[in-house]
């Protein structure tokens, strides 16, 4: 299985029914397609949607009818369209029981850094800001390492997103959990064994004595 299609598929196994979720862009976007059979899941877009549904196949998208990110989505029937102002309204109001987000970087505390990196071209903040801050919980879908070296790191040298740490961070290796402020290992990815997290990852990590793997 791909890294991010493992990240998407084991984030859906976080969502229960009739919550409200914002998909932030980039793998996020794919646990649309993961949802549990049965699940009534309404995925909120910032840009002023509810109801998104699975990434649309190619040939079949509408060019009016994209994420916040400006990629293409599907509209389930009942979704709905707002204003941006409505839209954050959801987010700093509280409303949003989990946002998944990208990220650049996770420290051994749950700070994120997803939005800058000094001297080259990101999508910037966006909401992203706003979702880490006012989303009930907080979820990270990101790739372990970039170019050999880790994104788990000890303290974050690029620019927090939020003050508030987050609650869960999902990579194609591990599950990762932040109680008492403390980076645990939760999961290992089907045939990642706990060592070989452990060397992939700077930041200090609890393990558990037993630590199960990803039920995909």
């Amino acid at each position: 299985m791909e890294p991010q299609a493992i990240i998407a598929k084991r984030i859906a196994l976080e969502l229960r029914d009739g919550m409200l979720v914002n998909l932030g862009i980039g793998i996020p976007t794919q646990v649309a397609n993961y949802v549990p059979a049965g699940l009534r899941v309404y995925f909120q877009s910032e840009n002023g949607l509810i109801g998104t549904g699975a990434v649309p196949e190619e040939g079949m998208h509408h060019r009016l009818l994209t994420d916040a990110g400006g990629r293409p989505v599907t509209a389930l029937p009942g979704a709905c369209t707002f204003d941006s102002a409505m839209s954050f309204g959801l987010i700093r109001g509280g409303h949003l029981d989990m946002t998944v987000l990208g990220g650049l970087q996770v420290d051994q505390t749950g700070h994120l850094a997803n939005w800058m990196i000094p001297g080259k071209m990101v999508p910037g903040m966006g909401g992203a800001m706003d979702l880490a801050s006012g989303a009930k919980r907080v979820v990270i879908a990101m790739q372990h390492s970039a170019k050999g070296k880790s994104k788990v790191v000890k303290a974050c040298n690029l620019p927090l997103t939020s003050a508030r740490p987050i609650d869960l961070l999902v990579t194609e290796l591990a599950v990762i959990a932040f109680p008492y402020g403390k980076a645990t290992l939760m999961e290992t990815a089907p045939g990642v064994t706990v060592q070989q997290v452990i060397a992939a990852t700077e930041a200090e990590l609890v393990v558990p004595q037993q630590v199960p793997q990803m039920a995909l």
